[in-house]
């Protein structure tokens, strides 16, 4: 049985990382063998003449600041936002709480596509189409529901009586949350901080509608422009894509070990 599980297991993840490497190795091939009817599954003859196009690309420093700049003010800004909801969940009893709840858990299910024309009309309102303000509040928005719901599971299954402990012994509100809670769901902030990354990092369709200004894209909406009215460079984008995804590999290899913790604890607690 367990031979089993492990082959089918095997199987399961060479079927999920093809993808993957075929797009490595599909961006060190030559221009003509990407076009080529015959696959090749080692990329010979080698040539990194792809990356080369991809990293001198015009705009490519330039978006590359922009998405590293907004990912890292959104993380940073869902996760002390919806640490902060979520500890005035569990440990705070107000009216409307539980109505709060289930509204967060109505909001997660709204297609994403849906809020576009909202969320247009809200940011034109409010004079932030087209600012890196209005995109991050943007992101911010869509990684709350999510990242409050998961920090809340975690914050439920902290035992109350250690904070009592804490505050009898002479401790006050700020250092109870900076020693205990923030120690204890560590695990949690880094597997809502992983969602919050990928979701600021990879979307197009917000970045595309909100920033009309070219001096304010993101590396995705940058991808596009390896497809004109002339072709698409296919080598380039591949290339391209590569990058792309690298820091998003990165940061997931750093985080690994706390990730996992803190998906196995988000399964059993709250």
């Amino acid at each position: 049985m367990r031979i089993a599980r492990n082959t089918a297991a095997t199987l399961f993840c060479v079927v999920w990382l093809f993808p993957v490497y075929w797009m490595v190795n599909t961006a060190f091939k030559p221009y003509g063998d990407i076009l080529s009817t015959t696959p090749r599954f080692l990329p010979f003859p080698f040539t990194p003449a792809n990356f080369v196009d991809a990293v001198t690309k015009s705009g490519f420093l330039r978006d590359l600041g922009n998405s590293v700049l907004i990912t890292a003010a959104v993380v940073a800004v869902a996760i002390v936002v919806a640490f902060l909801a979520a500890t005035a969940l569990t440990r705070f009893r107000f009216p409307g709480r539980r109505g709060f709840l289930i509204g967060v858990l109505v909001v997660q299910m709204v297609p994403v596509p849906a809020l576009v024309i909202p969320l247009f009309l809200s940011l034109k309102s409010v004079h932030l189409l087209n600012t890196f303000l209005g995109l991050g509040l943007t992101y911010v928005a869509l990684v709350l529901p999510f990242t409050i719901w998961t920090l809340r599971g975690f914050l439920h299954g902290i035992p109350v009586e250690l904070e009592e402990a804490a505050m009898v012994d002479g401790a006050g509100r700020g250092t109870v949350i900076r020693r205990i809670l923030l120690p204890l769901v560590l695990p949690g902030i880094v597997a809502t901080s992983v969602f919050a990354f990928i979701t600021a990092w990879n979307d197009f369709l917000f970045a595309y509608v909100v920033m009309k200004d070219q001096s304010g894209y993101t590396l995705p909406v940058w991808l596009v422009s390896f497809s004109t009215s002339t072709g698409t460079d296919y080598g380039g984008l591949i290339a391209a894509s590569t990058l792309f995804a690298l820091p998003v590999v990165v940061f997931f290899a750093l985080v690994q070990r706390r990730l996992v913790e803190g998906m196995t604890a988000g399964a059993v607690k709250g």
